[in-house]
């Protein structure tokens, strides 16, 4: 997911976290989470917007069955509960730390505000990002619907190979090099884990991809 949630090579958080500004540094402190805490549940007022310094955050919310859905899965650098910036006043999703030595940056609403008013081209990269975001997530909703588990995961991959890899010149294979876990990904296309195990194996066989636990290949001749 992730050169989405960087724009022109900048990482958010060192644009964004306001430790960075005279104005607020003093003011400023940063939370840490474990694994399994929420930073807010669905319903909580939406008063701030966050930036992850290190570890991972889960988004999601429960179906009226009590499903948990997972929207994103997000990683060091990323922005979480950018709708309260667009007016948004109670939640409709949770965010839960997956690590057990995640920090937080929390920027409160107006803070937000009064920096994206005071500098038109943060303001417009703040924009962009929430724009780019939405978008992806469409995608990501349009997959889930309309798509069989077997083409969420290829083009998941896809996903991936834009966001974290690059080519290995020695073979021409795009190698991707990436910060989920299976059980991760098996969240974010919507199936279970013996199920991505499945899948990941099939694709091995045929010669579509190689895998580790951190890293996977689409092989040369993929496709």
């Amino acid at each position: 997911m992730n050169s989405l949630w960087f724009f022109d090579d900048v990482n958010l958080f060192k644009v964004l976290c306001p430790h960075k500004f005279k104005a607020y540094k003093a003011a400023h402190n940063f939370d840490a989470y474990k694994k399994k805490d929420y930073i807010y549940f669905e319903e909580d007022s939406a008063n701030k917007v966050y930036l992850i310094e290190k570890g991972k955050v889960k988004i999601g919310y429960y179906s009226e069955d009590g499903e948990e859905i997972v929207k994103a899965i997000l990683t060091k650098g990323e922005l979480f509960g950018e709708k309260a910036i667009l007016g948004e006043i109670k939640r409709d999703e949770f965010a839960q730390s997956v690590d057990n030595e995640t920090s937080i940056c929390p920027i409160g609403v107006q803070t937000m505000h009064d920096l994206m008013r005071d500098n038109q081209s943060f303001s417009f990269k703040v924009y962009k990002f929430i724009g780019f975001k939405f978008k992806k997530l469409e995608r990501r909703l349009q997959l889930l619907l309309f798509k069989d588990t077997k083409t969420r995961l290829v083009e998941f991959l896809d996903e991936l190979c834009i966001d974290y890899g690059y080519d290995c010149e020695k073979t021409g294979d795009h190698v991707i090099k990436h910060p989920y876990t299976q059980k991760d990904i098996a969240s974010l296309i919507g199936t279970s884990r013996p199920t991505l195990n499945i899948l990941l194996n099939e694709l091995k066989e045929e010669n579509y991809i190689n895998f580790t636990r951190k890293e996977i290949r689409i092989l040369k001749n993929a496709g």
